[in-house]
C-alpha cells in the first residue's frame, strides 16, 4: 500500500476539507493509498520538514489555497525532497491549480492521485531564496489578495479582488520600473507589473493565453500609466478572458531578469505579501512534480 500526507489548511474553502477528513482518508484507502492528515496553519513546520524527508512517504498531498501551496513547496524544494505532489484546492483563487487544470471537486482529485499520472512544472525562484508558483506581482492592486475581506471573498471569490480594485481605482500610483531580461533592458513608468508562470492569475482565466507552465520561460506583463476609465477597460477585459493586446500592455517572456524600483512598492507572491524590490527572479524548468490528468 502506498503511504501519502494530507498537508491541510483547516481555514481554507469554508473549511470543507477539514468537515470531510475522514471521507477524504476512507476514499483514499478505497484505493489502496495509506494518507496520514497533517494540520498546517502557520509557518512552524520543523515537525513537517522531518516527516517529508523520513523516507516513509510515497507522495504528500496539499489542501489549501495558492499560498498554503506556496508554503509546502517552498519546504520541498529548499529541502531537496522530490516526493510528487497532490492538490485538492480550497482557496479563492487557486490559480496554480487552475493552471494545471486540477478540479476543485474533492473526489476527482482523489481520483488523478489515485491514477498517478504526473506531469514536471516549472518554478519560479525570487533572490535564490523564495519559490513562486504562479504569480509574483509589484503595484497598485496587488494587495488586494490580502486586503480584501475573508466573507468578501467567501461570498464572490475572485470577483471579490475586481470588486476590491474598482474601488481603488482613485488611488493609481505610476511608478518607474527598471526590468532586465535576457535580451533586453526596459525602463517605463508603470502601475502594475505581473510575472506570470501559468496562464491564470488572482483567479482570472486565461491572462496569457500562450503562456505555459512547463517551458522554463516567465511571461512578464506591464501595465503603462493610463486613465481610470482606460484602466477599468482593462480589467474588465480580464474579467471577462479577453486579449490583453492593448498600447498600454507590455508583454515580455523571459528566462530570468532583475527588477528595479522604490522599495516602497508593495509585492504579492502567490497572493501572500513579499519582500520589496529591487528582485531578482529566475525560472526553473520542470523542477516540481505534481500529480494531474
Amino acid at each position: 500500500m502506498k503511504k501519502g500526507i494530507l498537508i491541510y489548511n483547516p481555514l481554507s474553502g469554508g473549511q470543507r476539507v477539514s468537515h470531510e477528513l475522514d471521507s477524504i482518508l476512507g476514499r483514499f484507502q478505497d484505493n489502496g493509498m495509506l494518507v496520514q492528515p497533517y494540520r498546517i496553519i502557520n509557518d512552524k513546520n520543523l515537525q513537517l520538514i522531518d516527516i517529508l524527508k523520513s523516507g516513509s512517504l510515497d507522495f504528500a498531498i496539499v489542501s489549501g489555497g495558492d499560498g498554503t501551496l506556496n508554503s509546502v513547496v517552498n519546504l520541498l524544494l529548499k529541502n531537496n525532497i522530490t516526493l510528487p505532489l497532490g492538490i485538492i484546492p480550497s482557496g479563492t483563487c487557486n490559480d496554480f491549480a487552475r493552471c494545471l487544470n486540477i478540479p476543485s471537486d474533492i473526489e476527482e482529485c482523489i481520483e488523478i492521485v489515485a491514477a498517478g499520472a504526473t506531469a514536471d512544472v516549472d518554478v519560479g525562484l525570487i533572490n535564490e531564496d523564495q519559490y513562486f508558483l504562479s504569480t509574483c506581482a509589484g503595484g497598485n492592486f496587488v494587495d488586494v489578495s490580502f486586503n480584501t475581506h475573508s466573507e468578501l471573498k467567501k461570498n464572490f471569490g475572485p470577483f471579490a479582488y475586481y470588486l476590491k480594485a474598482i474601488s481603488e481605482m482613485a488611488n493609481i500610483k505610476t511608478f518607474k520600473i527598471k526590468i532586465q531580461t535576457d535580451n533586453e533592458i526596459i525602463e517605463e513608468k508603470i502601475i502594475l507589473f505581473l510575472i506570470l508562470n501559468g496562464k491564470d492569475a488572482a483567479g482570472f482565466r486565461n491572462v496569457i493565453k500562450e503562456a505555459d507552465i512547463s517551458d522554463g520561460i516567465m511571461d512578464i506583463v506591464l501595465v503603462k500609466k493610463c486613465s481610470r476609465i482606460n484602466m477599468a477597460s482593462l480589467l474588465l477585459k480580464v474579467l471577462s478572458n479577453d486579449s490583453l493586446n492593448n498600447k498600454d500592455v507590455t508583454l515580455i517572456r523571459t528566462k530570468s531578469c532583475t527588477i528595479e524600483g522604490s522599495n516602497s512598492i508593495i509585492l504579492s507572491i502567490d497572493g501572500e505579501k513579499g519582500i520589496g524590490l529591487p528582485i531578482s527572479v529566475r525560472f526553473i524548468n520542470k523542477a516540481l512534480k505534481v500529480f494531474k490528468k
